[in-house]
């Protein structure tokens, strides 16, 4: 059974109450396999069977549920259609593509118009799938927007809308709140002789009936539309709440204003600017919570960013210039200095050095020759050079970080999942205990009993807050995987960064991760007449006897050399001795190079070189012994060295109380002497591929909460055991794939960076968990009316109103400061 997944941006979500709806009627829709709603970004992720589902049936399950997705047109101008036949072939090409809901073909006009859900679908997907059946669009001259900024700019329009909206409801409630009230004070000092006669409370009535009647119909029409869907969806949800609160409060005055014109007393006063104030300022925390809301996505706006937006290639002999989505696989690719390289690929003329540090988070520039890769948006520094395009659209490094931060922003923590519970039952819950507090204050309460027991029930259903609980986690899980991937640390999801800071033990994988992962030259020692003469000479000796060498400690020494500047001739004679070494002439010398057991078969005695290599091997370094004209010369030693930042990101890991373990196949003595080396106290030595999963076992069975790095294809099932997997980012992509966290740079600082980031984003969602539970089970009593028997207060609607706006604006700027973490100073 295949599995897809699609993101569906969602429209009408207040609170978690929404969210639960939602993912509810996702998850009934047949063949969906798992949906998970973050109410931050307001998008729902679906995994489905695409034999079953598709999204138009995903669609019509989320209106179903009284909630919308934002869906967008677009026009394209397509060529070659010559009949109805045409018409037929792409408009079924078109809709094939997942995302897309509806396709229409006007032969006349020669015209596609396409419903699609925006950021699911590009519009290079578009171009390819109409070329696919044989057709082409044709050029748009620039006019076509890009898809990919479609969802934000849609969005945009939504919150500019909302803008405008509180405009007005400020323009109709500020006259009205000021009037109200100066009317309230001046009869309360017993100075109504003062007020003018528009001012006397019959008249006022009316003028407040009319101020107040814009806002409660047009400025809070989204609340009651909210409403009306969620009852008749069965789904009550924070728009229940406001919508039956402001109706109560305006209808009731009402009835009062009215019953007056026929001499009809029912109270003495009206709530017309409850009803108001209590809509505009929830306005206003919306809108403020919106704006918020948007910065937790910085990291991802940022990313998108990075991409270049045209390339030059080689078409026909030519180079031209095309838009970056049109590049295709195996386009030969020209790059200047200073330019973003557009795609991923590999060198194939010319050298650079390149600036990857968008991606890695490694700030020196990197060497860049023929046969090397590049990656897509980072920059070239000095050089200029060609490279052949291998990775194109979706498959570039960059597309696929971004595919997965979006992915991890939409992803639940574990410790969501009292607020999920508690969201799915709050609101029939507030509703029962607001017509609850009405009762008990109509029998027990003082005069005025109806008035109190009136306002304490608006104030019950306008203080909660569900959405405080909704956007405690996702908000932080927004920031806190955006803030990963500008350290180069990419984590899979809300669980990984959850479960990285309750890790006790650490087990690192020795090659690779500790190391380099490649043999390099550590030590070079001359004996004999060669002591005297130089150690250049031998050193260039050895290492051309080895040019042809396909053993990796050959190469090395032969890199090693270059690398010093040495020049190398061609061995007019060579022969490998398997399993020993190799004899070679060089220059008119005969050279010897291989281990001990070669020199005995040789008659060649060492000359003291044992007790040296002796030592380089406690170091954990293997010892090459070298003789020349059948005198012994000296030895090379070669070891996989550790990588620059390898100790201290241990020094670090200790800081934060975890156990550091490391894990290799080499012998006890050479990993006795590897650990020493990074002040490692605890290592596992000699285990082979297949036993690495059972070092994790043991330490979990110990009831460890044990974190896996690795890079080879041989760490994936110890990544998948770990409670959390790290994978190196320079590694395999099945490590990759494994594990919860990637660190794009390969250095073990990242380790320490996800850690700290996820004990800071933790810190953050426990914080915003308690407000939000605190906040409720505080404020919902106090609306009740239960200081009143103490106190003689009782809670003004409107201010129910200013502390529910405020609420949920504190937990998404909590989760902001999070922008403000810095990876520790190693």
């Amino acid at each position: 059974m295949s599995t897809q997944q699609v993101t569906l941006p969602i429209s009408g979500m207040t609170c978690a109450a929404c969210v639960m709806h939602v993912e509810g009627g996702l998850k009934e829709v047949a063949g969906v396999q798992n949906a998970v709603v973050n109410l931050a970004n307001e998008r729902a992720t679906v995994q489905f069977d695409p034999e079953k589902a598709n999204v138009e049936k995903m669609v019509a399950a989320v209106r179903d549920v009284g909630y919308d997705v934002v869906v967008d047109k677009v026009t394209l101008p397509i060529g070659g259609m010559t009949c109805a036949s045409c018409v037929m072939h792409v408009e079924n090409g078109l809709k094939d593509i997942p995302g897309v809901l509806n396709v229409s073909v006007n032969l006349a006009t020669e015209r596609a118009t396409v419903e699609m859900i925006p950021g699911a679908v590009t519009l290079a997907d578009l171009k390819h799938a109409v070329e696919d059946t044989g057709y082409e669009v044709l050029d748009v001259g620039g006019k076509q927007e890009e898809l990919v900024d479609r969802e934000a700019a849609l969005r945009e329009e939504e919150r500019q809308r909302e803008w405008r909206d509180l405009i007005i409801g400020i323009i109709f409630t500020a006259p009205l709140f000021v009037l109200v009230m100066t009317h309230d004070i001046i009869e309360s000092l017993g100075m109504h002789q003062v007020l003018p006669w528009w001012m006397m409370s019959d008249t006022l009535n009316w003028i407040a009936l009319m101020l107040a009647t814009p806002v409660q119909f047009y400025v809070g029409r989204g609340y009651h539309r909210g409403a009306w869907k969620s009852l008749r969806a069965g789904a009550p949800n924070m728009d229940l709440l406001i919508s039956l609160g402001t109706n109560a409060a305006y209808w009731f005055s009402v009835i009062v204003v009215v019953a007056g014109l026929f001499n009809i007393y029912i109270a003495d006063h009206v709530y017309f600017e409850s009803a108001a104030v209590i809509i505009t300022l929830i306005k206003v925390g919306k809108y403020l919570e919106a704006r918020a809301k948007g910065q937790t996505s910085e990291a991802i706006k940022n990313l998108i960013k990075l991409q270049a937006k045209t390339a030059r290639v080689e078409r026909d002999g030519q180079e031209i210039e095309i838009p970056v989505d049109a590049v295709r696989v195996g386009d030969i690719v020209s790059v200047r200095p200073g330019e973003k390289i557009p795609v991923d690929g590999m060198v194939v003329a010319g050298y650079s050095s390149i600036d990857e540090s968008m991606i890695t988070g490694e700030s020196l520039p990197v060497e860049k020759n023929i046969g090397d890769t590049v990656i897509g948006a980072t920059i070239n520094k000095v050089g200029a050079f060609k490279f052949e395009a291998r990775k194109v659209g979706r498959e570039t490094a960059l597309a696929q970080i971004i595919r997965l931060v979006e992915d991890a922003q939409g992803s639940k923590a574990p410790i969501q999942r009292l607020a999920d519970q508690i969201a799915a039952v709050f609101v029939p819950i507030v509703v029962a205990i607001a017509l609850a507090t009405f009762a008990i204050w109509m029998i027990f309460g003082s005069a005025p009993v109806f008035s109190n027991a009136f306002v304490n029930f608006v104030a019950v259903l306008i203080i909660a807050c569900p959405c405080a609980l909704g956007l405690a986690t996702p908000t932080a899980i927004m920031v806190g995987t955006g803030k990963g991937a500008e350290n180069g640390v990419l984590i899979r999801s809300g669980g990984a960064l959850e479960t990285a800071h309750k890790v006790t033990a650490i087990i690192l994988d020795k090659t690779g991760t500790l190391t380099r992962g490649a043999p390099a030259v550590t030590d070079t020692v001359v004996s004999g007449q060669w002591s005297v003469v130089s150690k250049d000479e031998f050193l260039r000796l050895v290492a051309s006897a080895e040019k042809n060498s396909e053993h990796p400690l050959g190469q090395a020494i032969v890199k090693h050399a270059q690398e010093s500047g040495l020049t190398l001739t061609e061995p007019s004679e060579f022969g490998a001795v398997a399993g020993h070494g190799l004899r070679a002439r060089v220059d008119g010398h005969d050279v010897l190079i291989g281990n001990s057991k070669l020199f005995v078969d040789s008659h060649i005695v060492l000359d003291g070189l044992e007790s040296q290599a002796s030592k380089l091997s406690d170091e954990g370094k293997t010892a090459i012994f070298a003789a020349i004209d059948g005198a012994p010369a000296g030895l090379i030693a070669v070891a996989d060295t550790l990588k620059p930042n390898s100790k201290a990101a241990v020094a670090e890991l200790k800081k934060l109380g975890v156990q550091v373990y490391m894990l290799t196949g080499d012998n006890p003595r050479t990993a006795a002497a590897i650990a020493k080396q990074v002040s490692i106290d605890h290592y596992f030595a000699e285990v082979l591929p297949h036993q690495k999963a059972d070092k994790v076992k043991e330490l979990q069975a110990k009831g460890e909460i044990v974190a896996m790095v690795g890079d080879g294809i041989n760490d994936a099932p110890a990544l998948a055991q770990a409670n959390i997997g790290i994978a190196i980012g320079t590694g395999t992509d099945v490590a990759i794939q494994a594990a919860e966290i990637t660190l794009m740079s390969g250095d073990l600082r990242g380790v320490v960076t996800a850690i700290a980031l996820s004990k800071q984003t933790i810190r953050t969602i426990k914080g915003n968990l308690f407000w939000a539970f605190f906040y409720n089970v505080l404020g919902i009593p106090v609306a009740a009316g239960v200081l009143y028997p103490f106190f003689g207060i009782l809670l003004n609607p409107m201010i129910a109103a200013a502390a529910m706006a405020f609420s949920s604006v504190f937990v998404v700027t909590n989760s902001l400061r999070l922008r403000g973490f810095r990876a520790p100073a190693i």
